[in-house]
């Protein structure tokens, strides 16, 4: 992908606070009242932003909301103690545009809140359509606005009341400059051609179903590559489903209930009892020596399940296995593959947009490993759009991925005779 000026200006201002003050925390229906009228008095879109808790608490919601309107100044709720009384937000922010700096992480929230926006303008995703490379906000208003902002705060546990000073500011700065960033990314997408495409890119966030939830999410667990037998996967399985119950239940983040790395060391080691369990690192600390009976439990439980109730070693998947592993399972697979990656890559470049912008390249292997019976353009357009692919994706890329599957692998006797075709 060719370069967009990723160089930030020679003397940036760094803002170590918003520009009008760090406003009071609305907290209060009364407070709530003055805010909203305020927001309804102001023009244009709002530039909206959300705190979360991830890593100390369990379920993702906002615990703080920041918010900036032209004319009405910037403006932080507190959903926690407004819970039940959202109302007046939801008149004014559900009827406008709202500007996010990277939107798939804050809608959820926001969502469950019954906040939801008119339209959106996603920074982060414009700047990735413009060629930008590093697209962080503060990287983005450095760049496009001269402006250092002041960070440091984003991990911080948000669920935390009062909440300081310190964190404050930095949250109203994290909405303090989006409008304006906003304003310079679009005229950058129309001067190329590409203010369109962002419109359907964002359209089809509002527009997009919430996830599927995974089918055997333990598998996701930090270092399982590790664990080969499917009794020890048993014990995996049996000690995250445990954790994330505790986890539920007391609103903490499974990590901070018990780590990846306890969960594969007991697979591994294999503990007879409970004290050759806290022999093993994590387990032998005061908070894990309360909870090794209940983890001891799901450990025999796991040690006692018969052979055809074991999870499978290898993840079940309707889909296509992973790439790594197409040349030995399928070299006509692999081969449309590679046609297909060597096309996309290019147009990357031409056009310098990532490549998993440009089509998902989940799209792109199921096309690949199992191709459709009509393989025209024509017909990979239709299915790509079945799919979900933007009609500004589908029109750039449904060609290149019919001529792609078109490929064949380079077999031995044609590279012995010097005619194979990659």
């Amino acid at each position: 992908m060719s370069d967009t000026a990723d160089e930030p200006p020679a003397e940036a201002v760094l803002l170590r606070e918003p520009r009008e003050g760090v406003p009071d925390v609305v907290a209060d229906e009364q407070a709530l009242a003055e805010a909203c009228a305020a927001l309804a008095g102001g023009s244009g879109a709002i530039a909206v932003d959300t705190e979360r808790a991830s890593g100390y608490r369990y379920w993702p919601k906002a615990y703080l909301i920041q918010l900036r309107r032209d004319g009405a100044g910037t403006h932080l709720i507190d959903p926690i103690a407004l819970a039940g009384k959202l109302d007046p937000l939801r008149a004014v922010l559900n009827d406008a545009e709202w500007v996010l700096h990277a939107a798939s992480q804050d809608m959820p929230c926001l969502t469950e809140l019954g906040l939801r926006p008119r339209g959106l303008f996603d920074t982060e995703l414009a700047a990735r359509l413009a060629g930008y490379h590093r697209v962080a906000l503060g990287t983005m208003v450095e760049q496009l606005l001269g402006y250092r902002l002041e960070k440091g705060h984003s991990a911080a546990d948000w669920s935390t009341r009062p909440l300081p000073a310190a964190w404050l500011s930095y949250a109203a700065l994290d909405v303090e400059l989006l409008l304006p960033l906003r304003d310079k990314l679009a005229a950058e997408l129309a001067e190329q051609g590409k203010l369109d495409w962002a419109e359907q890119e964002f359209a089809a966030i509002l527009t997009a179903p919430p996830p599927e939830p995974r089918p055997e999410p333990w598998r996701r667990t930090s270092g399982i590559h590790k664990i080969r037998s499917p009794r020890a996967l048993a014990v995996v399985r049996a000690l995250w489903q445990a954790r994330d119950e505790l986890a539920r239940n007391r609103d903490r983040a499974p990590g901070r209930v018990l780590p990846d790395s306890a969960i594969v060391a007991a697979a591994q080691n294999n503990p007879r009892t409970i004290e050759e369990l806290r022999a093993l690192g994590t387990f032998g600390g005061k908070r894990q020596r309360a909870l090794s009976a209940l983890w001891m439990r799901h450990i025999e439980q796991a040690r006692r399940l018969p052979a055809d109730q074991l999870p499978s070693p290898s993840q079940p998947n309707g889909g296509p296995p992973p790439p790594s592993r197409w040349a030995d399972r399928d070299p006509e697979a692999a081969a449309r593959l590679a046609a297909a990656r060597a096309g996309l890559a290019e147009l990357s470049d031409k056009h310098r947009i990532p490549v998993e912008n440009l089509v998902l390249p989940e799209f792109v292997r199921r096309l690949c490993w199992q191709p459709p019976a009509e393989t025209d353009a024509d017909s990979v357009a239709r299915l790509l759009s079945e799919w979900g692919a933007r009609p500004w994706q589908v029109e750039l890329t449904a060609g290149l991925l019919s001529d792609a599957l078109q490929a064949r692998a380079d077999r031995p006797a044609d590279r012995a005779s010097g005619t194979g075709q990659g």
